[in-house]
């Protein structure tokens, strides 16, 4: 069992959880994700570690309530307990010998960027990052990214907040000024990572994109999260997350991740009636 130790809202549908895991975070690096799950008799998802605290021994998770599973997760206060907690899974993100950065996260993409940027603060490495959300009620660690920055632009879809526009409007404008950056790392929804992939490429700059796609055990045995890179296959979960976003097939990846679409919507109305129901 896993201890949580803090909980709080960061919009109304996206929350951050401490979680009491000594042995993950002791060899967690930005990147790295757990695979965990509420209960005996629940599904495994993928979330991404979005900060540790060696000082109280926790991981920090920032979830975004779209399914069953994170609303039954949205349900655990401080003080209950998950079944499980396991990590770390995955690669950790290479940024040694990088000395210019653009960091670009979207919506809550950016709390897997989070770790990223204190990681290429801490290395004193230039950082430009560009942040976006659809309105100004979904801005999440803006702050953050602010200390952690050399500059930060903020996007809102709807000019609510900061600029109106999408991230890559930003990114454009960015390049056409300095294109001398050593590598981009991109961190959203696919539409988001494809489209920042493919404006950067003539301007050749290394891209990195973090995939997320259906997982089932995180050890590369089911093949659930197998994706195209250029002319191979790779799993997800342990050849990435991270991969060059100019070598991924976004094409093929959004239609795999709505396979299962129909039946974890059905599934999820099944859950909040049934909650209803019970506190009726």
């Amino acid at each position: 069992m896993f201890f949580i130790r803090e909980k709080r809202y960061l919009t109304p549908t996206v929350f951050a959880m401490e979680i009491e895991a000594p042995l993950v975070i002791k060899h967690a690096e930005p990147g790295h994700f757990v695979m965990i799950r509420v209960d005996e008799e629940g599904e495994r998802i993928p979330l991404t570690i979005a900060d540790i605290s060696p000082e109280h021994q926790t991981l920090t998770l920032i979830v975004q309530v779209v399914g069953a599973t994170t609303y039954q997760l949205s349900q655990k206060n401080i003080g209950d307990t998950i079944s499980d907690c396991l990590g770390p899974c995955g690669k950790a993100t290479e940024l040694d010998h990088l000395k210019r950065v653009i960091l670009i996260g979207g919506g809550v993409g950016c709390a897997i960027l989070h770790p990223i940027a204190k990681k290429l603060a801490k290395m004193k490495t230039e950082v430009l990052t560009i942040i976006g959300f659809r309105d100004q009620s979904l801005v999440i660690l803006e702050d953050d990214f602010y200390r952690l920055s050399n500059k930060l632009i903020t996007m809102t879809d709807d000019g609510s907040y900061g600029t109106k526009g999408f991230v890559t409007e930003a990114l454009k404008n960015v390049l056409n000024e300095d294109a001398d950056f050593d590598r981009i790392i991109a961190i959203g929804p696919i539409p988001m990572m494809k489209a920042v992939s493919e404006l950067s490429k003539p301007y050749g700059i290394k891209t990195i994109v973090s995939m997320n796609p259906i997982m089932v055990d995180g050890t590369g045995m089911c093949g659930g999260c197998r994706i195209q890179v250029g002319d191979d296959i790779k799993f997800a979960c342990v050849d990435g997350p991270d991969f060059d976003g100019h070598l991924v097939d976004f094409d093929q990846l959004m239609k795999r991740n709505k396979a299962y679409k129909t039946y974890e919507n059905q599934y999820y109305e099944r859950l909040i009636k049934k909650e209803g129901e019970r506190h009726d």
